[in-house]
């Protein structure tokens, strides 16, 4: 029986094989391209196997065709040198699997059964047959050609989605072939695409494609390796991004369907603080909160909604972070409502919907994160546990409107509309303004651009503006996967800003005030060992924040930014008042699944005032009878030796004399921290 080379029947066959093809019907509109979405991953499956023959030994060149038992679509791939082929991103669903090799009858596979999330092995055996027949075309060019018996399998007729060049090769014809890798189309720290369940699917970024046609090699010389398949639709899809700081590292989803994919985080973190607080209370830090302890980080329980063009995500924050975060911000102690109660047992929760203009808009209003400082919220996704102070005192999250705009598949820009500086609500009555733009021009380079303006953050302070830029870029310098050391990288974030009027000015020391600025940076390098099973990260950075309007306000008995709003006055934040700092860690990951993260990591960290917890804590003595180690409910004025309130919020003569003298927290310039951390996504 006479069988064809795959490459006889693309060329041959472009009048039918131009799928993913859909059945036509004119009552249909055309598919949307696909959605891109924060947080959830591509709702397909894949098919992938070796094919063999008779005698077990791998046969290359091979075409594997899948093709939908509904007749909605068919895909096509090439098995490599080794009989290893993979159809990626296939929608679930039931399929016919055809295999034809030179030399061999066809090989078949019927009801083949493909679930989202899932790669199904299917190994196909090859029989014995007859060699094909061949027709010279030129000297130099022998070509298969099908007898008059053969005939391509049928395809539905209909609207193609892409071309068959799109399709094989990612380009077209004349456009030089693209590689990348990896079975999922991996998801950038910032925009997690997903496919439109309405779209046509679409061959994703791995896998061997199709070969070039024939005559695309110099007559009589070797064909080409070919290309993989690149997905050029869905933005920031064609690349293998799980190695960018701030990004999670899973190439698969757990579990998806059409309308829900699911999201669920747990952190949980021991760290022992070398300054041994009494109360086993820490403060300078958003990631770390209690020491010689085991905490609760965040037990995250959410996902993405996705249905046509509408869109919405949520995802809860049980633990540490539904307390610490939340202390963060004052503008909830404006007015009524007990907003702090309200979210706080939420990280993000928004809703929205997709626009199919360019490579895709999105429109969402909530709580979204704002990735300012490069490091994810989320722990798992980050190459160290507590960043520097670029990131770990900047904000992790917004409330208001947030719109996505992608020109280009490696192209984004985000504006926001929203109620301020990491804030519930608005401090003031002024609203903030800013965005981020993201550039991935290459699969080992990332630049992120963050800036926000024109809000009046700081509470009862109705005048005063802030602007700030947060500029980070990422690099993968080394990348072999064959070796014990297999990858490395790089990052650096700086970071500009400053608040003016109200008191204060931008620059310098004038008139209008002194000067209120912010100026940091800092850097990280990573290794990663044995196939990615682990990581070592070293790194750190500094700051000099002139005014303390972002320095995190320690927690001296029970003080947070709304109290501080009024008055601090064991840690003053004051207009010019000096805050330097720098730190640095190293950190070792133990990877054994892309779910689970073990983590050690040692830090030390610096500031030139005294400000970490020392031996004697922050808490202070108990009050009349009092338990020990609880506040006395007034954090805006000194605490007296025994416990109670001095009444007055500036030390005057005479302050808490008949209550055993001014008590003070035991604040030290330097810390030393160890944490061990296991971290859960999936």
């Amino acid at each position: 029986m006479v069988r064809t080379l795959p490459a006889l029947w693309i060329v041959a066959g472009l009048s039918i094989v131009s799928g993913p093809v859909l059945a036509d019907d004119s009552n249909t509109p055309a598919p949307s391209p696909a959605v891109a979405s924060d947080h959830a991953q591509a709702m397909f499956g894949a098919i992938a196997g070796v094919v063999r023959s008779p005698a077990k030994a791998p046969v290359s060149g091979a075409m594997v065709t899948a093709a939908r038992s509904d007749g909605k679509g068919i895909w096509t791939t090439i098995s490599g040198t080794d009989g290893i082929y993979s159809i990626p991103n296939i929608a679930p669903g039931e399929y016919q699997v055809t295999t034809q090799a030179e030399g061999y009858p066809d090989a078949t596979v019927s009801a083949l059964i493909v679930a989202a999330g899932k790669a199904t092995r299917t190994d196909i055996a090859m029989a014995g047959g007859d060699p094909p027949e061949r027709v010279m075309i030129s000297a130099n060019a022998p070509v298969d050609v099908p007898a008059a018996s053969a005939a391509p399998p049928a395809v539905p007729a209909g609207n193609a989605a892409q071309s068959v060049w799109r399709r094989l090769f990612g380009k077209s014809p004349t456009e030089p072939p693209v590689t990348t890798a990896g079975l999922i189309p991996p998801s950038s720290a910032f925009d997690r695409p997903v496919a439109d369940p309405g779209a046509t699917p679409f061959p994703g970024p791995q896998g061997p494609a199709a070969p070039a046609p024939q005559g695309s090699a110099p007559q009589g010389g070797p064909t080409p390796t070919p290309a993989p398949e690149v997905d050029l639709v869905t933005p920031f899809a064609d690349y293998d991004w799980t190695w960018l700081n701030g990004n999670p590292r899973n190439h698969d989803v757990a579990f998806d369907s059409k309308f829900f994919t699911p999201e669920i985080r747990a952190d949980l973190t021991y760290t022992y603080d070398f300054n041994k607080p009494s109360d086993d209370s820490m403060g300078g830090s958003s990631e770390l909160f209690r020491s010689n302890e085991i905490q609760l980080e965040q037990l995250g329980i959410g996902g993405d909604f996705h249905w046509d063009n509408a869109r919405a995500r949520f995802m809860t924050q049980f633990g540490e972070y539904s307390e610490a975060t939340i202390r963060n911000d004052g503008s909830y102690n404006k007015g009524q409502w007990n907003l702090n109660d309200a979210d706080r047992y939420l990280s993000e929760a928004y809703g929205g919907f997709h626009v199919n203009w360019l490579k895709g808009v999105n429109f969402d209003a909530g709580i979204f994160m704002s990735y300012v400082g490069l490091f994810s919220y989320y722990n798992f996704d980050n190459w160290a546990y507590q960043p520097s102070y670029v990131s770990s005192n900047t904000p992790w999250f917004f409330e208001g409107i947030r719109i996505q705009i992608f020109p280009t598949h490696h192209f984004k820009i985000e504006p926001w509309i929203i109620n301020g500086w990491q804030s519930y609500a608005s401090a003031n009555t002024r609203k903030g303004l800013g965005g981020q733009i993201k550039y991935t021009p290459f699969p080992w380079f990332n630049i992120i651009s963050n800036n926000y303006g024109l809000g009046h953050d700081d509470l009862y302070i109705p005048n005063r503006s802030r602007i700030h830029t947060d500029n980070s870029f990422e690099v993968k310098y080394y990348d072999k996967p064959g070796k014990f050391l297999d990858k490395m990288a790089f990052t650096f974030t700086g970071d500009l800003g400053c608040e003016f009027g109200g008191g204060v000015s931008c620059h310098k020391d004038t008139v209008n005030g002194p000067k209120q600025s912010f100026v940091g940076y800092m850097i990280y390098n990573r290794f990663w060992f044995h196939k990615d099973m682990y990581a070592i990260t070293v790194g750190g950075g500094q700051i000099n924040n002139p005014g303390r309007y972002l320095v995190l306000i320690p927690p001296i008995n029970g003080e947070t930014a709304g109290s501080a709003a009024l008055n601090s006055p064991y840690f003053t934040f004051n207009p010019g008042d000096p805050f330097k700092a720098w730190d640095t860690s190293v950190t070792f990951d133990y990877m054994p699944h892309q779910w689970v993260t073990l983590r050690f990591e040692g830090d030390y960290r610096h500031a030139n005032v005294p400000y970490w917890s020392g031996a004697g804590g922050v808490t202070p003595p108990p009050f009349a009878g009092g338990a020990p180690g609880t506040n006395n409910g007034v954090p805006t004025q000194y605490a007296c030796n025994d416990g109670s309130a001095s009444g007055s919020g500036s030390l005057v003569p005479g302050l808490c004399a008949n209550n055993g003298g001014v008590w003070y927290p035991d604040l030290r310039k330097d810390e030393v921290l160890l944490d061990i951390d296991l971290m859960i996504k999936f």
